[in-house]
């Protein structure tokens, strides 16, 4: 009995490291840090109102990296999404309070809230729509057509908006497109409303990723191109999906930064492509494609939104920030690469043995 417990406990902690806990559990660990850290530098860091407020950020950054997950596990990447996000919010204010005109009449529509917010996902699915075709049909890299993009949708914001902000979006009573504020400030059982749609779209992400053939799909096309081609995987349509729904993820983040903000500005969203890139590489996935997972990109998120957020509390200057930021994500990365080429070496030596 003492010798199967002993092999058992043996084989639990077989190949177990100091190393490989740092590298495997590293969006955990820096997450258990951070809040260490900052909860001693200040005694307001978890405060329950201050918790709220973090996590509402963490929501909006991990509703940006979910869509970005699903694109980088096919070894593409996504820097049109932060100019989506602007746009999104744009059209908001712009159906708000201008309305839509008809052609050819003086007729002016104000559409509904869930109208606008329809037809705003929708416009961010065109911009995704668009780079899934630029990059399928026309063979154009992911980085170029995205980059592209990136300007294209931002100068199409700032012509919507004639490089304004719209103020108040609250809507009125008698054009019965009032309750845009219920998507960014409204609450449900404590937690904003923004926090509940990225728990819906993670758990359905989560779902398609490891229930669903389409998930196994992105896997295989990220790990192989080639050979899930010659699977039968229809990578095309796969690739014009994922862009699509990124473009869906990031039109849904600017809705709700303008409805928190009850403003639809086209400079809202620049950078945060950077931010959800690094949420999802701080959570395992590999720009490589081919591995990731919504557990981790959600851990990913909270690193990000909780770093920046506690920075901001305890006084750091905006541009230590930066710099700080982008070291964690290049450490990220560094120790990313180390856990690759610990298997790797793992592999070959195992291999070496058989022989």
């Amino acid at each position: 009995m003492s010798n199967q417990v002993s092999k058992s406990t043996k084989n639990i902690f077989d190949g177990f490291t100091f190393g490989k806990l740092l590298t495997e559990g590293r969006a955990f660990i820096a997450l258990a840090v951070i809040i260490v850290v900052f909860a001693s530098l200040s005694p307001n860091y978890l405060n329950l109102s201050n918790v709220i407020v973090m996590t509402r950020h963490v929501g909006l950054n991990a509703l940006l990296a979910i869509g970005m997950l699903l694109v980088i596990l096919t070894a593409g990447i996504d820097l049109s999404v932060g100019s989506t996000v602007g746009l999104s919010g744009v059209l908001a204010g712009f159906m708000l309070m201008q309305g839509i005109q008809i052609p050819g009449t003086q007729t002016v529509l104000y559409p509904s809230v869930w109208v606008i917010v329809v037809l705003c996902l929708g416009a961010g699915a065109l911009v995704g729509l668009l780079n899934g075709v630029l990059i399928t049909r026309f063979k154009v890299a992911p980085f170029i057509t995205t980059l592209g993009t990136l300007y294209v949708v931002r100068g199409t914001a700032l012509l919507i908006a004639k490089g304004e902000t719209f103020n108040d979006m609250t809507g009125k009573p008698e054009l019965g497109n009032t309750g845009f504020h219920v998507l960014g400030l409204g609450k449900f059982l404590g937690l904003p409303t923004g926090v509940w749609v990225m728990i819906v779209v993670a758990l359905v992400t989560a779902l398609l990723l490891t229930k669903t053939v389409f998930g196994r799909w992105l896997y295989a096309l990220g790990g192989n191109e080639r050979a899930a081609e010659l699977s039968g995987v229809p990578i095309k349509r796969v690739k014009i999906w994922v862009y699509t729904l990124s473009g869906i993820c990031a039109a849904a983040t600017g809705l709700i930064i303008a409805s928190e903000l009850t403003a639809g500005a086209p400079q809202t969203g620049q950078s945060y492509e950077l931010n959800a890139i690094a949420a999802v590489v701080i959570g395992g996935a590999a720009l490589s494609g081919g591995r990731g997972h919504i557990r981790g990109t959600l851990l990913g998120a909270f690193v990000i939104g909780f770093l920046g957020d506690g920075l901001v509390i305890v006084g750091v200057s905006s541009f230590w920030q930066m710099v700080i930021q982008g070291a964690v994500i290049i450490l990220a990365v560094a120790l990313d690469e180390a856990q690759q080429g610990s298997k790797k070496k793992q592999k070959l030596a195992k291999v070496a043995a058989e022989k």
